[in-house]
């Protein structure tokens, strides 16, 4: 997709979303750069230039703006926080006080503010919830309750049953015939992920940000009988592994084994995309037409946008019958990140 100054304008002007990370905007009289998002007053058109990306624009002269805080990720998971994440992963019994964070040079209120708005709750909510989690997946393992709760650094049973209930909306002796669905956040160069896996493989890969990702979430737990934790899941290592190695240029397929969670059209729709090779694009007609009916193009429209697994179901592979990119779940500009990575390893 071609931009032209005055689309990138517009955009800026209309301060969309979309754009984020597709270009940044110099202003020349005054010698900063900007986000398509911020919101300090958007200078004349002719005061202006536009850059793919932040090295162009700093190589150029232009300094960070100090609204929009064009350098840094405002999706990416601080590494504070994923060396806290990583401790109570290896250890759901430690209990990090106020005073635990101010000792490593932490503002308890940042780290509090970080999960509300990340996890929608208290830091201390999260980490009492994790150690439930993990208590959960004990009593699904055969261990003995009582043991667990006191391992979970409950005082008492009926303090841990109550909260149990509370939490997984069942009790910890009922909670045996629930299936789990393991959840883990994954950074990558283009937004921090979502990544949720069953035994059978990964169910779920979805950026952060989407609009949709609370619904996916309840959808997900209702199709599977499933109760969604956090925690770690051997899959998990095999997903990292290869998104990575995907996003270094080093690796064109994945192996990680997949459990798409969605109607037996959507199934069929999504093991189409996952035909398309590496660094080519479909249109929707294709890709109708490979699935045996190219009269079906919305509804194949319709399953691509209901596809869990970005990336390596490449629903970012299909583009619009006059070349455009249309809809993406991620956002347009990661659909275009992710083509031109792909482009560029190929050629």
């Amino acid at each position: 997709m071609e931009l032209s100054d005055d689309i990138m304008y517009q955009a800026s002007v209309d301060k969309n979303p979309d754009f984020e990370g597709v270009f940044w905007m110099g202003v020349k009289t005054t010698g900063i750069f900007c986000r398509p998002t911020c919101t300090a007053r958007k200078p004349k058109p002719e005061n202006v230039e536009f850059f793919q990306n932040t090295k162009d624009a700093i190589l150029k002269g232009y300094r960070p703006c100090k609204v929009c805080k064009p350098l840094e990720n405002p999706d990416e998971t601080p590494e504070y926080i994923q060396q806290i994440l990583e401790e109570l992963r290896e250890d759901p019994s430690l209990k990090f006080k106020d005073f635990d964070l101010i000792q490593r040079g932490l503002e308890p209120a940042t780290v509090r503010r970080w999960f509300q708005k990340n996890h929608g709750m208290t830091f201390h909510s999260f980490q009492r919830m994790f150690r439930l989690n993990t208590a959960f997946k004990k009593i699904q393992q055969g261990e003995n309750i009582m043991e667990t709760a006191y391992d979970s650094g409950f005082e008492s049973l009926s303090g841990f049953n109550e909260s149990f209930k509370s939490i997984f909306g069942v009790s910890p002796k009922n909670s045996k015939t629930q299936r789990i669905i393991d959840l883990k956040r994954i950074e990558t160069p283009i937004g921090t992920m979502y990544a949720a896996a069953v035994e059978e493989g990964i169910c779920m890969l979805e950026f952060t940000d989407r609009k949709m990702v609370e619904t996916e979430f309840k959808d997900l737990a209702k199709s599977l009988n499933a109760t969604i934790v956090q925690g770690e899941n051997p899959h998990f290592k095999t997903l990292e592994k290869e998104l990575s190695e995907y996003f270094e240029g080093n690796r064109t397929e994945f192996t990680v084994p997949l459990s798409p969670v969605g109607t037996e059209f959507q199934k069929s729709v999504w093991k189409v995309l996952l035909k398309i090779p590496y660094g080519e694009t479909w249109t929707y007609r294709k890709q109708s037409e490979v699935l045996g009916d190219a009269k079906k193009v919305r509804a194949v429209a319709n399953a691509n946008g209901m596809n869990k697994i970005s990336i390596i179901i490449p629903c970012h592979r299909v583009i619009g019958s006059n070349g455009t990119l249309t809809g993406y779940g991620g956002g347009i500009w990661r659909k275009q990140k992710l083509l031109e990575l792909e482009k560029a390893i190929l050629f």
